[in-house]
C-alpha cells in the first residue's frame, strides 16, 4: 500500500450563482456563493469524483492545511494518499453547506437589497436545500455522475436527500450516523440550543452583526451540543469526577475537568460560527423527512445504487436503530446495501474519531463500487 501523506497547503475556492437557487419553499435566494475545497485530481472520463457532506459544525475545509494554520481540516485523517478516501484515485469534493457561515450564503451574509448582513431576513432552508446548492457546484464542474457521496450526522441526512432529490447523479452513497429523520429527543436537543441563543440579550431577534455577538448563548448551545456527542464511556474515560484545583471552598466555578472542557469548547466555537447559521441549520435538520412522508423504502424504488450504512453502538445521539432503519428501507426498494455497526465507546462524535475502522469498511466499498462500474 503506499504510504499515508497529509495534503500539504490547500486552498478554499468559490463558486458564484448570480442567479441563485429557487429554495424548496418557493422563494428566490439570489446570488448565492458555495465555498468549496479540492484534492486530487479529477480523471478524462470524470468518473472519480466523491462528495464529502459535513455535519452541522463543519465547513469546506475537510482536509490539508491552510496557510498559516497548524490545525488540518475536519476529516484529514480520512482524505489523503492511501487514506479512505486516496486523493491518488479519487477527486474528493466538500463544500460548506448554505446557511453556514464558512463562506457559503447565509444570515451573516450582505443581502444585496439592503447593504446589510440578512439576519433573521434569511429565507428558512432545508437539507434539500443545502444539495441543490451542491448540485449547481457539481454541474459546474462538469460532473455528470458521482461515485459516491458520503457524510455523518447532518451530512448523512444531505446523502439520503441526494438519493431523493438526484439518484442519476450518483453511483453509490454513504451514510454514517443519521436518520431519515429527527426524533422527539433529537428535536428537544436542538431546540435548548436554539432557546439558549435567542435567550441571550446580545442576540437582539437576529440584529447583532454590527454589535457584541450573542457568545454567551452560542457557547451554551454547542456545550449542550457537545454532551451529546460523547458517551457516558467515552467522559468517565476522559474526565471521571477529576478536579481541576483539587477540592477547595465551594464555587461556582469550572471545579471538575469535564467542566472546563465544555467551557472550552463552548468559547472556541463562539470564534468561529455563527449564532444565526446555528438556528437555521439546526431547525434545517429538524423539519428534515427524507421520505417526505411516503414509505422510504417507495421513495428509492428501481434505483441503480449501492449503499454503505455505518452506526456506532455507543452512540445514543444518532442510535444505531435509525440507521437499521434506513438499511431496512434500502433493501425494500431492491438496492444492494451494507450495514456495519461499529463496536465503538466514542459516542456520536465515532464518526470522526473511529478513522481506522472507517477506512477499513470505505475503502473496500468503494473499490467494489469502482468495480461495479468497470463491469456495465
Amino acid at each position: 500500500m503506499d504510504k499515508k501523506e497529509n495534503l500539504g497547503i490547500v486552498d478554499t475556492k468559490f463558486f458564484n450563482l448570480p442567479q441563485g437557487i429557487t429554495l424548496a419553499s418557493g422563494e428566490k435566494l439570489e446570488p448565492v456563493t458555495i465555498a468549496y475545497e479540492t484534492y486530487g485530481a479529477l480523471n478524462k472520463e470524470k468518473s472519480n469524483a466523491v462528495l464529502i457532506l459535513h455535519a452541522l459544525s463543519g465547513d469546506a475545509h475537510a482536509a490539508g492545511l491552510h496557510e498559516g494554520e497548524d490545525k488540518p481540516g475536519w476529516w484529514d485523517a480520512m482524505i489523503g494518499p492511501a487514506k479512505a478516501f486516496d486523493t491518488n484515485k479519487y477527486f474528493v469534493i466538500c463544500s460548506n453547506v448554505l446557511g453556514g457561515c464558512r463562506g457559503t450564503t447565509g444570515p451573516s451574509s450582505i443581502n444585496l437589497k439592503t447593504n446589510k448582513p440578512y439576519a433573521l431576513g434569511f429565507p428558512l432552508i432545508s437539507i434539500g436545500d443545502m444539495v441543490t446548492a451542491q448540485k449547481a457546484l457539481i454541474d459546474h464542474l462538469s460532473i455528470e455522475k458521482l461515485l459516491t457521496v458520503v457524510g455523518g450526522s447532518m451530512g448523512g441526512m444531505q446523502v439520503l436527500s441526494w438519493l431523493v432529490k438526484y439518484p442519476k447523479a450518483v453511483r453509490s452513497a454513504i451514510p454514517i450516523a443519521t436518520a431519515l429523520k429527527h426524533s422527539p429527543q433529537q428535536i428537544a436537543f436542538d431546540e435548548v440550543g436554539r432557546q439558549a441563543i435567542m435567550a441571550d440579550p446580545n442576540w437582539k431577534s437576529g440584529n447583532y452583526y454590527d454589535g457584541t455577538h450573542p457568545d454567551s448563548g452560542l457557547a451554551v448551545a454547542r456545550m449542550v451540543g457537545h454532551i451529546t456527542y460523547m458517551s457516558d464511556i467515552s467522559m468517565e474515560e476522559k474526565f471521571g469526577r477529576q478536579r481541576k484545583n483539587g477540592v477547595g471552598p465551594f464555587k461556582f466555578t469550572a471545579d471538575f475537568e469535564v467542566e472546563g472542557y465544555l467551557r472550552y469548547r463552548g468559547d472556541n466555537f463562539v470564534k468561529r460560527f455563527d449564532a444565526n447559521s446555528y438556528l437555521y441549520i439546526t431547525k434545517a435538520m429538524d423539519n428534515f423527512d427524507a421520505s417526505a412522508k411516503r414509505p422510504f423504502h417507495e421513495v428509492l424504488s428501481g434505483q441503480p445504487v449501492k449503499v454503505l450504512a455505518i452506526a456506532f453502538k455507543s452512540d445514543w445521539l444518532y442510535p444505531a436503530y435509525q440507521s437499521k432503519e434506513i438499511v431496512k428501507a434500502c433493501k425494500h426498494a431492491g438496492i444492494e446495501t451494507s450495514y456495519c455497526e461499529v463496536d465503538s465507546t466514542y459516542g456520536h462524535d465515532a464518526f470522526l474519531l473511529e478513522t481506522e475502522e472507517e477506512t477499513h469498511l470505505i475503502s473496500h466499498f468503494l473499490k467494489s463500487v469502482s468495480q461495479k462500474r468497470g463491469k456495465t
